[in-house]
This record gives C-alpha cells, structure tokens and sequence, in this order.
C-alpha cells in the first residue's frame, strides 16, 4: 500500500479517481450511494486487497497493451467498473449487486478476467508467477473423471472387446459427452457390439460403476491461486508440463472451499481478434477508437447488420440458431443485442421463453408481468424472465428475500445443484409467498419459472459483457472489415466457421483476397489497402511454421532472384516445396503451378556438391485448368481465392436456384438448391440425423431438398 493508505482506504481513492472519469455525469447521487454501499460490505467483508490483486493485474495488462474484460457476475458491480475490470455499467443496466457480493458470503468475489488467448494471455500468467514466486502463485487443477468416451474404452480394455468397436462408439458422439440423443444400448448396438454378447452384462455395469470416477488431474484452463508466501506448505505443487507453469494438486472447487484466493485468466479467440483489429487500425493510421470500451453502442450501421443475420465471424450471434432469430428480434440498441446474446441459450429454450418474447416484441401478444410488483422487474425484457437476476429480483419483492438468501436460491439454481437443496429454498420461498399473501396462481407462475430456468440460468452481467464484445466484432466487421477479417483468419480456429467460409464471406463483402505467395506475403495475413487483403504462408497445410519464418527471413536479406534462388536458400524439404508449388506461391517468379512442380522435383540440394546440374528440360505439361486449381488450392490451403466451386457447376445444374434468387420465390414452392456442406448441427436429432448449413446469403429463406446425385469434384 502506498503510505498513509490501508487496503480499505486505498481502494476508496481508487474507486473514486476512476468513478469520476468512467461514470457519464461524474459522481452524481446514484452512483455516490452504490458505491457507497459496495465499498462498506467490501470492507466488512475484508475483501479490499483482493480488488486490488485484481485491479493491479488489469493495470498490467492495459499498461502492456493488452486487451482485458472482467466478465461475470464482476459487472453487477460499481466498484469493479469504476477500477476498470469491468466495462459494463452497473447503474444504467440496474444490475442486481447481490448476485456478485451480500452478506454472509464466506467465499472469495468471482472475478473472471477475459484476455487475448495466446501469447499475450502467457504474458499476464507469467507476471503473476513472478509477482509471488517462488511459491506463491499455481494454477488450479481439475480432477478429469470417466465420461462416456473414456469409461467404455477403458473398460472395453479390461473385458478385451475390439478396439474397432470401442472407436465406432466414440464417433457416435458429437461434442464434448453427449451422444446423438441415443441411449447407451442403442449407442452400443450402432457401434458394433451384438446385445447376446457374453460380456455386455458386465461391459454395461463396469460402464455405470466407473462413470464419475477420478481418472487423472488435469490443468485448469486458466484458474490461478495466490498467496504471499509458501503456497507449497498448503498444498502440493508440481510443475506442469507446459515450461513455466506450476499446479496445485486440488481443483478448484476444493480451493474455493478452503477459502484459496483465486482469479481466472481466461483465453479468449475473439478477444484476439479484437486485439488484432485494432492494433493494425492504429499502425495504419485509420481513425479511433482504439480501445474495447471506446467503441460506440449505438451506430446504426451495425444494427443494421445484425438485422440481416450478416453476423459470419462474429461473436455469440454467429450461430445458425442467432442467425435465424435476429431478423425476427431485429435488435435496435443495445439492450436488444443483450438480449439476442442471452435468449438462444438452454434456458430459455427449454423454459419455452423465446417465443413468448418474440411475439410480444412483434406486438402479437400481449406483455404479461406475472404479478403487479414485478413490472419494473420484467418491462426491459416485455414480461419474460430472462435473466438470473430477475428471478433473485422477483425472489427479493415477492417473497421478501435478503441478498443472502437471494445468493442461496441463486446457488441452488447453479450448475452442480442438488435436488434437496433445491426443494429446501422452493420450500422457503412459497412458506414466504404464502406469508405475505401472494395468490396461488402467482405463487405456481413463480415457481414454474424459477424450477424450468434453474439449470440453465443465464445471469445478465454475463450477457452484457458478451454483447460489448458481439458490438465490438460486428463494428469492426461493418467499419473496419479489412483489419477485422485479418484478425480472424490470424487467430483461427475459432468460432463456427472454417477459413474458407471467412474468406468467401470477405468477398461478399467487397473485399480483395490475394493468395499466399512467397514473395510478398509475411506468415499472417496482411492488410495491403483499405480493400485488399493478403492470405499468410500460415495458410499451407504441410508448411512448418520454421520454414515460413525462414522464407521471411531470407527474403528480407535479399529478394529471391528466381525459383533456383529460392530453392537453395530457403532450405525447404521436397514435400513442402510441392506444397507451395502446388498451391501456386512460386507463380510470381516465373512459372505456372505445374511448371514449377516439374522444377521442384528437378531441382538440386545446394549442398549436394557432386551431382552436376541439371540441364534445363523443356516442361512437358499443360497448365492446371480451373478445376485443377480448384482441387489444389483445397488440398493445400483448404479454402480458394477464386471463384466459388459452385460456379463450376452451374451450366450444367440449371435446375438449381441461386442464392441471390431465393427472394423471389413464392410461398410454399418446392425448390431445389446446391452448395458445399460448411458446418453440422450438433448434437444431431433424436433419431441421429445430423442437419447441415449451407453457405448462402443470410436471412434469405431457403427449403433444402434432395438434390439429383452429383459427382463430388471438391475434397
């Protein structure tokens, strides 16, 4: 602490000094009081050091450059948005800050901080290593259990079944745990393994008895435990086998309980790309703004793309489902998108509240607040529930509920609830409804919605720092495309889409996409005017990222002369400089694709003294034809810089609607469409189809229908 100051104090001048520039008006009443009330429970609580550990640590990274959010139940708070962990304003979205903090917690505030994943992400952990080191900072663990993939192989070892049917059921699955909707036997069934099997019984009650189980400790994805000295006397430490890191043997559970500050560093992709995007605006000299917070909430121009679904690359609202729900909600402001990012959750899905609140913002049905007192509560959201908050909201009026007891039903709502915990809080909130006279009709509305929202619950701080950063990434996509589409394919994989359809959709949107050569691309991509974007060498599959650096390398020492030039210094193997002849990135020094393979494969290794050099053959190939190219861009790069493989086949597909003409068919008219399968819905149906989406202009209607049988000409 600087002198004169304590903990408490010192985050007292901090709050303040960063109140008065954050807060719109400065420190008016409003905000003087909430902060007020914050800073008193932070210092009962005895919390102060830690908001300044997490203030210290987003001074850093802002210090540094580096982009950093507070995200969850950190934006219901004043304190953390005047200190700058947050950018959501707690007081112009009336969030609840009893979700974040009330009394009686006996547990560390959750902050999570959000950072560009990668690099910059290391840098952060690393300063904190060296803050406390040596034995002051680890990462938290997470105890890995059996799940379904991992329980029936293993088992399927100790009872010796065939490793090709323990593969097949693996491949059942879609993401993460969860199968394509069907039960275990049918799952087994499809894999291969016949119902009369001797050992199914067993294979079958092994499965159930080792699913849960503890299998190994694995490192949490960015969870860190901090203290001022000897962190090894807790707990056990051992090196991770990253370089650099350090995890405690207990997950984070266990940390929380035993009452372990911890903070999470999360990675995120997009918030590279924002990074990216930025950063390369500012080298470029194009105006500002330059920071997260400084992007404008209200610009027309990306509401408007939002509203035609033209969201390919961009954060939360990318998704086949958010694609067809924004032309419906057509969001306005910015409270609308908060709302867009929260509704297509399992929550709300499951609650049946999508509908309801789409109808009501179409004016096709009317807002119902459940309850007169409520209004103020549910008119931002026209009467549906949405929001965690709102339920502890309505639990507080209705029911006359502290902020700790509003913790306790938010707690028994949470992901890991146990049903008599469950029961116990729905108990006491209808023994207080029916206290204070609450109609029974209402007291069902109430409960129903708390118990068909409870294991989805979607808080509304989350919600709105995801949409700062939606707002963010269709900003830049509608202002700055060119930097912004840079930024995406420098940072892939992330997000729904591959490569291909990032760079497919960049040309929609007016932009120049040059293919990858070794005389002039670097390994990122990179922005040659306000129009024209260069792919990076980092596009080729089977070139290592040694080989690109070294390409770069040496021709920053001297440009290549010719092929043979570039073939001796660059010290590629044959396999990569088929790749890059293949691919077409030793067009510009002189020769066609096929050509420069025909050389590739003549070509003599510098240091292979005693072989003469070749005489120079005449090429006996024809140049590649479109389709050639088309099929060798795919198998280097996975994507192609020019025309879309459909325009190949559409002379001989008259048949097939355009994507441009969709409009114009007539309602209930059987059509016939054709493209290149982009992405699949999963998981699939309950019968195990898996549904598929097809790059077309969004929010255009479309009927998909079985198409005549075509011969695939594209991997």
């Amino acid at each position: 602490m600087p002198p004169g100051h304590d903990q408490d104090s010192y985050l007292r001048e901090l709050t303040y000094e960063g109140a008065r520039r954050r807060f719109h008006g400065g420190v008016n009443a409003q905000v003087r009081a909430q902060l007020e009330k914050e800073l008193d429970l932070i210092s009962r609580l005895k919390f102060s050091g830690y908001f300044l550990i997490v203030w210290s640590l987003v001074k850093y990274a802002c210090d540094s450059d580096i982009l950093v959010q507070g995200r969850g139940s950190a934006a219901n708070s004043a304190v953390c948005y005047s200190l700058g962990i947050t950018h959501a304003d707690p007081i112009a979205g009336k969030l609840l800050f009893e979700r974040f903090l009330s009394e009686g917690r006996n547990s560390w505030p959750d902050i999570d901080l959000d950072l560009p994943s990668g690099d910059r992400r290391e840098q952060v952990i690393q300063e904190l290593y060296r803050r406390y080191a040596p034995y002051g900072a680890a990462m938290t663990a997470n105890v890995i259990t059996y799940r379904g993939r991992s329980a029936m192989r293993e088992m399927g070892k100790v009872l010796n079944l065939p490793e090709d049917v323990m593969g097949r059921f693996s491949d059942l699955y879609a993401n993460g745990d969860f199968p394509h909707t069907l039960q275990l036997k049918d799952q087994i069934r499809q894999a291969g393994l016949p119902m009369d099997h001797p050992r199914l019984v067993a294979m079958v009650r092994l499965y159930h008895q080792v699913y849960g189980l503890p299998r190994h400790l694995g490192q949490h994805s960015g969870g860190m435990v901090l203290c001022t000295k000897g962190l090894d006397s807790i707990v056990p430490l051992e090196p991770a086998t990253m370089p650099g890191r350090v995890v405690v043997q207990w997950d984070k559970d266990d940390c929380e309980d035993l009452g372990i500050i911890k903070v999470d560093l999360l990675g995120l992709g997009m918030m590279a790309v924002l990074q990216d995007s930025l950063t390369l605006c500012k080298a470029r000299g194009r105006e500002g703004p330059y920071g997260l917070h400084e992007i404008p909430k209200d610009d027309p121009a990306t509401y408007e793309m939002m509203q035609k679904a033209d969201t390919i690359g961009v954060f939360q609202i990318e998704s086949r489902a958010q694609m067809a729900t924004l032309p419906r909600l057509k969001p306005e402001c910015f409270y609308d998108l908060v709302i867009e990012v929260a509704i297509i959750r399992p929550g709300p899905i499951v609650g049946n509240m999508v509908h309801p609140y789409i109808r009501r913002r179409q004016g096709r049905e009317k807002i119902d607040f459940i309850h007169a007192e409520f209004e103020d509560i549910l008119q931002r959201t026209l009467g549906v529930p949405l929001f965690q908050e709102q339920l502890l909201r309505m639990a507080m009026v209705i029911a006359g509920f502290s902020g700790g007891e509003a913790e306790e039903l938010r707690r028994a709502m949470s992901f890991h609830r146990s049903e008599e915990r469950m029961h116990k809080v729905m108990d006491k909130l209808r023994a207080a409804m029916e206290e204070r006279g609450v109609a029974q009709e209402v007291q069902e509305k109430i409960t129903a919605c708390i118990s068909s929202f409870a294991l989805y619950g979607f808080p509304e701080s989350h919600a709105i720092s995801f949409a700062i950063l939606a707002n963010a990434s269709v900003w830049l996509k509608a202002h700055r495309a060119v930097e912004f589409y840079a930024g995406l394919l420098n940072n892939q994989p992330m997000g729904f889409y591959s490569t291909s359809t990032l760079v497919r959709d960049a040309k929609q949107h007016g932009l120049r996409i040059r293919p990858a050569c070794v005389v002039v691309s670097d390994v990122l991509c990179t922005v040659e005017d306000d129009q024209t974007l260069r792919l990076g060498l980092n596009q080729f599959r089977g070139l290592s990222r040694g080989s690109q650096e070294r390409i770069i390398a040496e021709r920053a020492v001297r440009p290549w002369r010719d092929l043979d030039d570039f073939l001796r210094r660059s010290g590629l193997d044959k396999k990569e400089r088929r790749v890059l002849a293949k691919a077409g990135a030793l067009n510009q020094l002189g020769l066609h694709r096929r050509s420069a393979l025909w050389q590739v494969e003549l070509a003599r290794q510098e240091e292979d003294l005693f072989t003469p050099r070749e005489v120079q053959q005449e090429m006996p190939l024809f140049p590649m034809n479109a389709m050639e190219r088309l099929n060798a861009d795919y198998q280097t790069q996975r994507l192609t810089t020019g025309p879309h493989p459909m325009a190949h086949h559409r002379v001989r597909l008259p048949h097939l609607w355009p994507a441009c003409e969709l409009a114009n068919g007539r309602h209930g008219q059987r059509i016939f469409v054709g493209g290149l399968v982009i992405c699949r819905q999963r998981p699939g149906t309950a019968k195990g189809t898996c549904s598929s989406a097809w790059k077309m202009r969004p929010a255009l209607p479309m009927l998909l229908c079985p198409l005549p049988p075509l011969k695939p000409t594209v991997s």
